[in-house]
């Protein structure tokens, strides 16, 4: 249910269960602690995170949720992961992001969404605190009144929104995501690996 495609500049990860929302299970979480893992010890370039179908992900497989999964320490483990990464990261989201997938896009370097997108992380309405990173994260981009109307008013934002806020940076037709995507990693994937690895080390705001 995770994809993987391969090139030697490129990892593209694909979030693969349009049937249920790309809703993410245990096991999928932890293939993705892998993919992040190894691609720490890789020579890519640049990694696109997206989704199959017509939503990103909703966040966490309901029933898995319920037997405990909402408070794993993975969904911490795999973003940290992410947001370490010195490749060039990128969300391409599809659709609707929700919930626990907010932790992987906050840690994107980049993020781009089609117009149909909707943004929400329910974690007042659930009783679960967010991921631990997340608010520091999100709070950066958007600051910190309109991180709390997201997490403490359980705002649900459009893509116009989304983009007006600084959460996401582009809004793309889907049918041009793929053109987009390649546009933004272009410099990334040709370019020095060492100016690369330098400037993400300067732009870094969590420590």
């Amino acid at each position: 249910m995770i994809g993987l495609e391969q090139t030697a500049a490129r990892w593209t990860v694909t979030l693969n269960r349009p049937a249920k929302a790309n809703s993410l299970t245990r096991a999928m979480l932890d293939e993705l602690e892998a993919i992040f893992a190894d691609a720490a010890q890789s020579d890519v370039r640049v990694l696109v995170l997206t989704g199959a179908g017509k939503v990103f992900s909703a966040g966490a497989d309901l029933d898995e949720a319920r037997a405990g999964l909402a408070t794993d320490g993975v969904w911490e483990r795999v973003s940290g992961r992410l947001a370490g990464l010195n490749c060039l990261t990128v969300a391409a989201l599809n659709g609707t992001l929700a919930g626990g997938a907010f932790g992987m896009a906050l840690a994107c370097d980049m993020r781009i969404a089609v117009p149909g997108a909707k943004f929400f992380y329910p974690v007042m309405q659930l009783g679960y605190l967010p991921q631990p990173s997340d608010p520091g994260r999100l709070v950066a981009l958007v600051g910190p009144a309109r991180a709390k109307m997201i997490l403490l008013g359980a705002a649900k934002l459009t893509a116009e929104e989304a983009f007006a806020f600084g959460l996401i940076d582009r809004i793309v037709p889907g049918a041009d995501l793929p053109d987009a995507v390649d546009a933004l990693v272009a410099a990334a994937e040709t370019g020095d690996a060492g100016v690369r690895v330098a400037i993400k080390g300067m732009c870094r705001t969590d420590g």
